[in-house]
């Protein structure tokens, strides 16, 4: 039997939840009978996928900025038509209004959804309305990661063909099998250094704050980004150098998950971050921000985590503080962290998509 052909389009499969989730996408795909083909923009792949890979970048060898973009788009049609794709997931951020026109003539034929990755619709709408609406209003489904953000999108735009469909998480048995006698006393952050995501500002300052480094408590960072500079000078100028260390990305961070205390996310805004889910899929309780979006749909407030107002230095290291010392609290969201997500697991959510690019009409 024919397999149907479907090729994911991502900006990278380097390091970032948006690119982790569209390799996570080439299993749940593979796994639903699909024939997967990921086509990436630029040249940078961290993450493990499965299927075959189309690298526009290497393609493209132009001297010439402009040329290499014309010739990344003639390459781009040219495979979808030599490859037969009749359905095609676009993962990219789309901030460019002519270059998406463009991107819409080159998919023409195929089925389009798109996938709305963050809160921030800078990265995903133009700035008019009306020309968001003639985008987006005939592809077969925009896709967004969290109800937030649907929210949000029906509410600008008035859309009749959009749905929620969550982040999974993707660990293997024998990993959420694995137990530790003892956490460690660490607190983790770990995901991308961008401080106008990420907020490193408020979680170091916090983390001053809470004073919970004269506990005996360390902040670790792992992760890789534009702004390891900055954190340095941070870390520096809160003159916490004996108390976080800087670790560098690492693809599957399980053992520094589960042995952390618990992880944080300080985030001014995000979409569904995996980082969260796969924190309390390996029974690590999460403090988070209740930043737009995703952290109020994932962590239950006292009951898999602590769920912090955002921009609130103060808030944030007293709930550092609550999850030190309140043992009964913190043994409490630890019991609960892994149940919690389940729904979230990949054979789910793989169930999720394959309906939707089955059934749909």
């Amino acid at each position: 039997m024919n397999k149907k052909k479907v090729a994911i389009v991502s900006n990278s499969l380097g390091k970032g939840g948006a690119e982790r989730f569209a390799t996570l996408l080439t299993f749940m795909l593979e796994d639903s009978g699909f024939q997967v083909h990921s086509i990436i923009v630029n040249d940078v792949v961290d993450y493990s996928y499965t299927g075959t890979l189309f690298n526009l970048e290497k393609e493209s060898s132009s001297s010439s900025s402009y040329f290499r973009k014309l010739k990344k788009g003639i390459l781009l049609r040219r495979y979808l038509v030599e490859n037969d794709i009749e359905i095609l997931i676009d993962s990219r951020t789309r901030n460019v209004l002519l270059r998406e026109l463009i991107t819409r003539f080159i998919y023409r034929n195929s089925k389009i959804y798109y996938i709305v990755h963050s809160y921030n619709f800078q990265n995903y709408f133009p700035n008019s309305k009306f020309w968001s609406r003639l985008l987006y209003k005939n592809v077969a489904s925009l896709i967004c990661v969290s109800k937030a953000i649907e929210e949000k999108v029906n509410l600008l735009y008035d859309f009749k063909n959009t749905i929620t469909i969550y982040n999974p998480f993707f660990i293997a048995e024998e990993e959420l099998k694995k137990e530790v006698s003892e956490t460690q006393k660490v607190i983790l952050f770990f995901g991308r250094f961008d401080e106008k995501v990420k907020n490193f500002t408020l979680m170091l300052e916090a983390f001053s704050e809470s004073q919970i480094f004269l506990k005996g408590y360390q902040l670790h960072l792992l992760g890789s980004g534009k702004d390891l500079d900055f954190i340095k000078q941070k870390i520096e100028s809160l003159e916490l150098g004996n108390y976080v260390q800087i670790f560098p990305f690492k693809e599957n961070p399980f053992d520094e998950v589960r042995q952390a205390k618990f992880t944080i996310l300080t985030s001014n805004y995000e979409g569904f971050p995996l980082s969260v889910i796969e924190s309390l899929a390996l029974g690590t309780p999460v403090i988070a921000v209740d930043c737009n979006s995703g952290p109020r749909e994932i962590i239950q407030n006292e009951f898999n985590g602590l769920l912090v107002e955002n921009h609130n230095t103060k808030a944030f290291a007293e709930a550092m503080n609550r999850l030190v010392d309140d043992n009964e609290l913190y043994h409490f969201c630890k019991k609960n962290a892994s149940e919690s997500v389940q729904h979230l697991s990949l054979k789910n959510i793989t169930e999720q998509w394959k309906n939707l690019l089955i059934n749909q009409k």
